[in-house]
């Protein structure tokens, strides 16, 4: 692979978030305002109801009581956490309103800050947003927060319910996008080991986006990608790869599909044959072998104008200098020597397989060397009609008849064409066909040198 994206490593998951949150290093405390102004209202004997009328915060007069000394003592300096903890235990269940509530949990996480207790911290966020008053613009923080440190933790269920929460919310922050929760939203499938879940939780983001009509972000491709490939999870990994390099066709997207492709999979010559194709056209055969692999499935007996098409592509590239490599030399020689005959031979070919009797042999023979030749429309005659007759291979068929369609202008076609194939060259086909897509596109067309 040249351009796969490794896996995050699971303890580092929830630290991307560290500079948006200002929280990871441990050195943060979130204020509570004006709890000291609410107690004093409270002090004046002000009822509930009024100030609630007036849109003020209500305190439970024991809570007050209990709380300002031990927040005295929590922010004196060298305050231990751990001696005041049955204090801050005994606080709890005095919070009866929603404000006592709130200024419960921010006190909570500020000590598990400087305690450096997770466990407190998260406590504390529980807290807060259970109150029900946190700021609108807080909750999908206040959630991002639970969700990190719940992922620390290692509960995974609770930080997915906070983390979905945020998502909800639509939460971002200046280095934190929605798409960046969604992403962490696989990762804490893909820490469990649950990869298959992980990956259709991503399939289902993408699929919402599109249907939304909104762009999709290149690192959920290259993630799916990634956890697939390396798990070896098929088909998902297909379906990722095909609108990948569909949405993002860059040179090192396509090198990646086509390695991957070939690296799951034990093609034999004449299928490894269509998947070379396709990297020629995309720029993605960039060493020797590559090569070599395409002159050895093409074979200078069958197809000689493909195979000298190649070398001299091979020879124009760099990748193999002429004159470095005599088994190169010698296929180069045998196809350019079989050329002129094979020209000779196509109007007879071309009579024989157009023969209501003809027989597979002899249309796909036609099919092949018009495909050679770039005569795309005749070749998608003959693939056309070998799906007609006995015994013929229906996936190869409709394969290089998708890749005729493409050479001929028929993109659209080509797509329909793709889809119907099954078996060892679908992932080829899925390749195609998004090759296809892009002829959609011109800019995207432009950009792979169609």
């Amino acid at each position: 692979m040249t351009n796969m994206s490794s896996p995050r490593r699971p303890a580092r998951l929830a630290r991307q978030f560290a500079l948006a949150m200002a929280l990871a290093a441990g050195t943060a405390v979130l204020a509570v305002p004006g709890f000291a102004d609410a107690a004093y209202a409270q002090k004046k004997k002000k009822g509930e109801e009024e100030a609630e009328a007036a849109g003020k915060p209500v305190y439970t007069p024991a809570f007050v009581k209990a709380y300002q000394p031990l927040d005295a003592k929590l922010k004196a300096p060298g305050a231990s956490i751990a001696a005041l903890k049955p204090e801050i235990d005994a606080l709890v269940p005095l919070a009866v309103t929603p404000d006592d509530k709130l200024a419960l949990g921010g006190m909570l996480f500020n000590a598990g800050i400087t305690g450096k207790d997770l466990a407190l911290q998260l406590q504390g966020a529980e807290t807060m947003l259970a109150s029900g008053k946190t700021k609108p613009e807080d909750t999908g923080r206040y959630n991002v927060v639970a969700f990190q440190i719940a992922n620390d933790l290692k509960q995974y269920d609770k930080a997915r319910s906070y983390l979905q929460k945020a998502i909800d919310l639509n939460y971002s922050g200046p280095n934190v996008t929605v798409a960046d929760l969604q992403m962490n939203m696989a990762e804490l499938y893909f820490i469990e080991g649950r990869n298959e879940e992980g990956l259709t939780y991503l399939s289902q983001v993408i699929a919402q986006r599109k249907a939304a009509g909104q762009p999709v972000d290149a690192k959920l491709y290259r993630r799916g990608v990634s956890v697939s490939y390396q798990n070896e999870i098929v088909p998902q990994i297909y379906e990722f790869v095909e609108q990948w390099v569909a949405d993002y066709p860059t040179p090192e997207n396509w090198r990646d599909a086509v390695n991957l492709t070939r690296n799951l999979n034990d093609f034999d010559g004449p299928v490894l044959l269509d998947l070379l194709r396709l990297g020629k056209k995309v720029g993605t055969l960039k060493e020797k072998n590559d090569y070599i692999f395409y002159v050895e499935s093409a074979d200078p007996r069958r197809l000689p104008q493909e195979v000298v098409s190649v070398i001299d592509d091979a020879y124009a590239t760099g990748v193999i200098p002429k004159g470095s490599d005599s088994w190169i030399e010698e296929q180069y020689k045998s196809a350019n020597g079989l050329i002129a005959a094979d020209k000779a031979a196509l109007s007879g070919l071309e009579r024989d397989a157009n023969a209501p009797t003809a027989k597979l042999r002899t249309v796909m023979a036609a099919g092949d060397t018009f495909l050679s030749y770039g005569e795309y429309a005749k070749a998608a005659a003959f693939y056309e009609k070998s799906l007609t007759l006995a015994d013929a291979d229906r996936d190869t068929s409709l394969t290089r008849l998708g890749i005729a369609q493409i050479g001929a202008g028929n993109v659209d076609a080509a797509i329909a064409t793709f889809k119907q194939v099954s078996g060892q060259r679908a992932p080829i086909a899925r390749l195609w066909s998004a090759y296809a897509e892009q002829q959609t596109k011109p800019a995207m067309a432009a950009a792979t040198g169609s």
